[in-house]
């Protein structure tokens, strides 16, 4: 490379020296200078939080409702699922007794039932 009527190797020992060299007053001066930073300061106005009206109140209030009796209709569907199960699992006799079973696919009971 040519400059000013010199010839210079980028790849000499004395070149990387002088831009090493460079860089690390150049970065010294940066990390020494200090800026004045204006400090910005913003306002913040007040915002009025939202105060439901007597319509968002009853339309909440109805919500709720629904919301409250679907539950209880739910707990009283498992209820009587529970009951149909408790029904199913148990064999009742001419006599008045009963035996509680537990029916598996392909057991004993199944074989028998399906003959």
């Amino acid at each position: 490379m040519k400059f000013l009527n010199y010839n210079i190797c980028l790849s000499s020992r004395t070149t990387l020296m002088v831009i090493l060299g460079a860089l690390i007053s150049i970065t010294a001066v940066a990390a020494v200078l200090k800026v004045d930073k204006k400090e910005t300061i913003i306002e913040i106005s007040p915002v009025d939080a939202w105060t439901p009206t007597k319509e968002d109140i009853a339309y909440q209030d109805s919500m709720f409702k629904i919301v409250e009796q679907t539950q209880q209709d739910v707990d009283t569907i498992r209820e009587a699922i529970d009951v149909i199960m408790y029904k199913l699992e148990r064999i009742d006799y001419e006599n008045g007794t009963w035996d509680s079973i537990r029916y598996v696919k392909g057991g004993k009971i199944d074989q028998s039932r399906s003959e």
